[in-house]
């Protein structure tokens, strides 16, 4: 089955790349205020416009965090450049602990690989404080497409070469270099059409002109579970609780495919350690709130916590995960 497809120009490549880019209670304890505190509010910088979905998980964490460091938190958006321009902000700011990053990992990952050149390196720039969540993607297929599973889409590709049409939120979007990776990891030659958005290209999808396409899993599980499209496998290395149903991509049948998004909290790469310590117990802290919890659940967001380490770990393997998939690829 071959399906349609059109191409967008070069001039949506930003906008459509920072569309992807891929929603409480108090706590009982406060962490000791970092150093500088003195009534002086901490700002959290979201990359991103009002009432995108990391905007919406930074207010929701917001007031948790203000509750234990006992000040107050405020979200200052900061959009452009895919969250580089927020990024950029906290980078170049004082390291005094007044100025954080709520950063999402393809503003920190696959930005500086696909908007060049850039004016930070997020890999030097920013000290990690604490990881705060991570999600998955879904591989969704048109209902009408003859698969029922991942080896079935495999088998299709091959036999059809370049004709199967994935949607994306746009060049470079996550959704994008997802598809990419698979075609690589699968030997396959897929068509991609970039969108200025993921509402679009799953509009496409149902309707049938486009194939598949992945999606966070907190949006595609609404027309999963509606039956419009047919979900084959997550991308997380285990399977998403809001679609216990569906299998992962290992054990669908492609081992070693794994991506993942996430949020994390940063500070200015000068930031005193202690201060560094300090923010990372009041996130941590925030984050075991059972009404935060239960909300980004409902959301399809599962918590990732831990040490500053973590989050380092994590943002450096996919830096070069991303890397490797960009390599060849024009953003034009």
């Amino acid at each position: 089955m071959t399906l349609p497809f059109t191409r967008l120009g070069r001039r949506a490549l930003v906008a459509a790349f920072a569309a992807a880019v891929s929603a409480a209670a108090l706590a009982p304890a406060r962490a000791q205020a970092p150093a500088n505190a003195s009534g002086t509010p901490l700002r959290l910088v979201v990359g991103y416009a009002a009432g995108g979905p990391v905007d919406s998980a930074a207010r929701q964490f917001a007031p948790l965090l203000a509750r234990e460091l006992g000040r107050q938190v405020l979200v200052d958006n900061r959009p452009g450049a895919a969250g580089l321009l927020g990024a950029e902000l906290v980078a170049k700011s004082p390291p005094d602990g007044t100025l954080l990053y709520f950063g999402a990992s393809p503003t920190l990952t696959i930005s500086p690989h696909v908007l060049k050149p850039t004016n930070i390196d997020t890999t030097k720039d920013l000290a990690p404080v604490s990881p705060v969540l991570s999600y998955a993607n879904a591989l969704v297929v048109n209902k009408d497409l003859p698969v029922k599973s991942l080896q079935e889409l495999i088998a299709h590709a091959k036999a059809h070469p370049g004709t199967l049409a994935y949607g994306s939120a746009g060049m470079g979007a996550s959704n994008h270099l997802s598809g990419e990776l698979f075609a690589k990891q699968t030997g396959t030659q897929l068509m991609h059409v970039p969108y200025k958005g993921n509402a679009p290209a799953m509009t496409d999808v149902i309707g049938g002109q486009l194939a598949m396409m992945f999606d966070i899993v907190s949006t595609a599980r609404t027309y999963i579970q509606s039956n419009r499209v047919r979900a084959l496998a997550v991308t997380s290395k285990t399977r998403n609780p809001s679609l216990p149903d569906v299998p992962t991509m290992h054990e669908a049948g492609l081992p070693g495919y794994e991506v993942i998004g996430w949020y994390g909290v940063y500070g200015p790469a000068k930031l005193p350690a202690e201060q560094v310590k300090q923010l990372n117990a009041a996130v941590n802290k925030a984050l075991a709130d059972e009404g935060l919890r239960k909300t980004w659940a409902d959301a399809g967001y599962e918590m990732w916590t831990g040490e500053p380490a973590k989050l380092a770990a994590q943002q450096r393997a996919d830096f070069e995960l991303w890397r490797g998939v960009t390599a060849g690829i024009k953003f034009e």
